[in-house]
């Protein structure tokens, strides 16, 4: 037994067809097929009988009045959905952002605003270039306070003294590199008070 197939006939007159004249001239029958108003606005139609559909759609050439180059154009820019591009790593391209549409800018997701926070948090938790250094001497992480650095200090100090070592020379370098690292970190973070709020 062959089964009935679903769809449609291939010519059924659309179901948006509200019972409209054809707007071909002088033509009694129903405009029960729909045809593009134009190539600007393909959104909006005109209203056919079968016959006129056909004979309009026979008729129409949607690169009317294009030179080569801009059909050239146009059919590039369809291969990417006709929406702006620009080369990898040059974000914009010669858009000016003042300019730029607002629905561009849309990030309904909350992705790029993510990205832009996780971006502040790395910054932050990274310590500055002249004080990554000192940091690792001192076995300390950053962000850090003063309170830290003090406690880490007497430790690293108790533990690698001359007399707790029995005069090593080792141990006096050691020492030495010690101070040094703490009293750069001591005082730069003493000097700006924002940086050790951080830790």
């Amino acid at each position: 037994m062959s089964r009935r197939p679903n769809r449609a006939r291939a010519f059924a007159p659309d179901p948006g067809a509200d019972g409209r004249q054809c707007e071909s001239p002088n033509c009694p029958a129903l405009g029960e097929y729909r045809a593009p108003l134009s190539r600007q606005v393909l959104n909006q139609y005109r209203w056919f009988c079968l016959e006129h559909v056909r004979a309009y759609n026979a008729a129409w050439d949607f690169y009317k009045g294009m030179s080569p180059g801009q059909i050239e154009q146009h059919l590039r820019a369809d291969t990417y959905g006709q929406r702006p591009t620009w080369p990898l790593g040059r974000i914009g391209g010669r858009i000016d952002p003042i300019k730029l549409d607002p629905e561009m800018l849309r990030d309904p997701l909350q992705i790029l605003s993510a990205a832009r926070d996780a971006e502040r948090v790395r910054k932050r938790n990274e310590a500055p270039k002249d004080l990554r250094e000192p940091l690792a001497v001192l076995g300390l992480s950053w962000p850090t306070t003063l309170n830290i650095l003090k406690t880490r200090y007497k430790e690293l100090a108790k533990r690698h003294h001359p007399d707790a070592n029995q005069g090593d020379r080792a141990a006096e370098d050691r020492i030495k590199t010690i101070n040094l690292a703490y009293a750069t970190l001591r005082s730069r973070l003493a000097a700006e008070p924002k940086l050790a709020a951080t830790g």
